[in-house]
């Protein structure tokens, strides 16, 4: 047996030409070794390649006509038979499927302009909001195509008149709306959950201005909360700390609205679950960093160091310092920016007795270990231990009895 890419020997081919004589056969050409040339063409012709296939400013004007026209007809239908779902079935089918051609956009970034001139995205956005789940789950999908890091990382100003029209469309708002009316335990509603919260994030990449549009005008922060306190871990839990990790950096506002919403608490009850265990995957152990990095960021106020003294974070970092887990890592830098030029934290530090594990780390008799696949922490941690002494002396010096 042999094929593209198999050549035969010398005994081969010449049982082979002899038993095609006796069969009245002529020797097929591809027996004998192919070019390059030849195999290129070959895989060419294997895979249909066709360069009128290539996407076009014709190409594209000709998808988002269509994909209007399907859509239209698809309302009339459904408005037409609402109780017949088998007379608008086939016209879903091809709604789907011009929703699906127009990825071919991502990877020709030359072409959003065009895009945003054509302005499919009002059309679009109905498509999110369709009732047909997989229509919805597939226009999530094209949008994080087009949105990607890799699609817009050459193409910036493109990308920003990208985002500018998917703002214009309310697709925050509407994003949301579809987010909380999927369910995840259908694996292609999971998915879909997943892509959505892919694209808030490469929105804020874009344009880091998002990040409180999303939270100013939307109930997205709530519902990354309550998604995070789900016990059982999964690439969405995951997929939704980073998001918040993402939208609390930075920003005072977003960081404000986070303690509104008694996220801290949330987050501190998030950690808690790995004061006894280290995570089980590295994803989970992304999960467990996100949530320090996001209470870290809260820490930039005195109200974020108040709410976090009193959800008894302190309590909850002192016990895991104490242990041996991963957790120690991301306890410490909290209790670093907790303590920084506010006295409460400190104050309750050296009640609990915490002075022999800061010590302890700081002389490298208790060992901290940084993420894994990460450099090493042993300076990162010297230099946290020192600033949180640092922050003692400041804040107690003049405290009788501290």
């Amino acid at each position: 047996r042999h094929g593209q890419g198999y050549y035969l020997d010398a005994v081969q081919a010449a049982a082979l030409a002899e038993a095609q004589a006796e069969a009245g056969e002529q020797p097929a050409e591809h027996q004998r070794p192919l070019t390059a040339d030849e195999l290129l063409a070959q895989a060419e012709e294997g895979s249909n390649f066709n360069e009128s296939l290539l996407l076009d400013a014709r190409g594209l004007k000709r998808i988002v006509t269509a994909l209007e026209k399907k859509f239209k007809e698809n309302l009339e239908l459904r408005l037409k038979y609402p109780d017949a779902p088998a007379k608008f079935l086939d016209s879903e089918v091809d709604l789907d499927e011009q929703v699906k051609s127009l990825m071919q956009v991502a990877s020709a970034q030359e072409l959003y302009p065009l895009l945003v001139e054509l302005n499919p995205f009002p059309t679009l956005m109905a498509c999110l909001t369709h009732e047909n789940a997989d229509i919805a789950a597939d226009t999530l999908e094209l949008i994080r195509e087009l949105t990607d890091g890799d699609a817009v990382d050459e193409y910036e100003e493109e990308a920003r008149a990208l985002v500018t029209a998917l703002l214009e469309a309310n697709a925050l708002e509407l994003m949301v709306q579809r987010i909380t009316s999927l369910d995840e335990k259908v694996e292609d509603e999971a998915k879909a959950v997943f892509n959505c919260l892919a694209i808030f994030e490469n929105l804020v990449e874009v344009d880091l201005a998002v990040a409180e549009l999303i939270v100013d005008k939307t109930r997205l922060l709530k519902w990354l909360l309550t998604r995070m306190r789900v016990r059982e871990f999964d690439s969405n839990k995951q997929q939704a700390s980073e998001l918040l990790a993402v939208l609390t950096q930075g920003s005072d506002s977003n960081q404000r609205k986070l303690r509104e919403t008694n996220g801290i608490d949330v987050l501190l009850q998030c950690v808690s679950v790995y004061k006894n265990r280290d995570p089980a995957t590295t994803d989970e152990e992304e999960f467990m960093q996100n949530c320090f990095d996001i209470l870290c960021a809260a820490m930039m106020s005195p109200d974020g160091k108040a709410a976090f003294v009193k959800a008894e974070g302190v309590e909850l970092m002192w016990l895991m310092l104490q242990g041996k887990k991963q957790s120690r890592y991301g306890a410490l830098k909290l209790l670093d920016f907790a303590c920084t030029r506010y006295a409460l934290p400190c104050e309750k530090l050296v009640d609990l007795g915490g002075l022999k594990h800061l010590f302890g780390a700081f002389m490298g008799k208790a060992k901290i270990k940084g993420p894994r696949g990460e450099r090493d922490v042993e300076v990162e941690v010297e230099e946290r231990c020192v600033s949180l002494i640092a922050s003692l002396f400041t804040q107690l010096g003049s405290r009788g009895g501290r």
